[in-house]
């Protein structure tokens, strides 16, 4: 591996690889396995969602987090984990706290009307969740979750010809996987004191899923932990995607690739009493997925770091350190 030591994350041009342009798509697989080795997030343009797209969904969205708590809570559904619908203001805490984080948001799943009956694991979803007071938030979210899913497809591939694998290994694990659109309001604070003193908009932690595709937030705060113990701000330009490697494709990869602990902090005093918003896509591959380490991913110097699991049962582990699963 390596030892750089990036002053920001480095940026990549997603039509390289797609650009029938044998040398473009290998400098973009060196390049992102040199960022996803050392930092764990690169972000991406040409990524196929636009911003017309993108302000429909954070207009949809902005109108749901205005609604009273009341109505809100309405689409609160604890007794499946809240993986779909709204969950409520301090309802997540990162792993190791019980702290809740400042935020609340809302989860888009796969739509169950277009996985086929065929496939097993249409039993094992829930069914998503539309607010009635926001008809316009169901049609841009599922777009956008389709958009982003065929995006992170591709990022997929590139990643997987970095690892020496065939191009489309993760093609057929994360058809219909168990991906989650997360819309985040991070609330205003209109008295910074009556808050818990060690509260904040997202601790530090790293992210579930295979890899996570964020779109631009409305607001700075996102900061990644580098190898060297210093904190780097991340602001995903109106035109790119930032891309971040995840804990079950780092268990994957025996710890080759990155999951970056990152976080939200708090602003600075005086703009505590204004909202941010930020919407990821957490892409999940099939519960059956098998994470156990890759052959070549393990080495005498690199021995086996994890216990041989299951994507489905990973995700149940971390959703009840998270206290969104009993």
């Amino acid at each position: 591996m390596s030892d750089i030591l990036f002053e920001e994350v480095p940026c990549l041009d997603l039509a390289d690889f797609i650009s029938g342009n044998k040398s473009k798509k290998a400098a973009f697989v060196s390049k992102l396995g040199e960022a996803y080795e050392n930092i764990g997030f690169v972000s991406i343009k040409n990524h196929g969602l636009d911003q017309a797209m993108q302000d429909e969904l954070y207009a949809a969205i902005q109108n749901f987090f205005s609604l009273p708590d009341e109505k809100k809570s309405k689409y609160e559904k604890p007794e499946i984990g809240f993986q779909r619908g709204y969950t409520g203001k301090g309802k997540e805490h990162a792993k190791g706290r019980n702290t809740g984080d400042l935020k609340e948001f809302y989860h888009v799943g796969q739509p169950l009307d277009q996985i086929s009956n065929d496939d097993p694991v249409k039993e094992e979803y829930v069914a998503n969740i539309w607010p009635k007071e926001i008809p316009e938030y169901k049609d841009i979210s599922i777009k956008v979750f389709q958009t982003l899913e065929a995006a992170g497809k591709i990022m997929l591939q590139a990643i997987a010809l970095n690892l020496g694998l065939k191009e489309n290994y993760f093609d057929s694990k994360i058809e219909n996987g168990n991906s989650i659109l997360r819309s985040i309001h991070y609330f205003p604070i209109t008295d910074p004191d009556a808050v818990p003193e060690d509260a904040v908009r997202a601790a530090e932690h790293g992210d579930i899923n295979l890899i996570t595709l964020l779109m631009g937030a409305s607001a700075d705060g996102l900061q990644v932990l580098r190898r060297d113990g210093k904190w780097i701000p991340i602001t995903a330009l109106p035109d790119q995607l930032v891309v971040n490697v995840g804990d079950m494709l780092e268990r994957l990869t025996n710890k080759k690739l990155k999951s970056t602990i990152h976080r939200v902090v708090n602003p600075p005093r005086e703009l505590m009493n204004t909202s941010r918003y930020s919407i990821p896509f957490f892409l999940h591959p099939r519960s059956e997925m098998d994470l156990s380490c890759l052959d070549s991913c393990v080495d005498q110097d690199h021995p086996k770091a994890f216990e041989d699991c299951t994507a489905g049962e990973f995700l149940d582990e971390r959703l009840k350190e998270l206290g969104l699963k009993k």
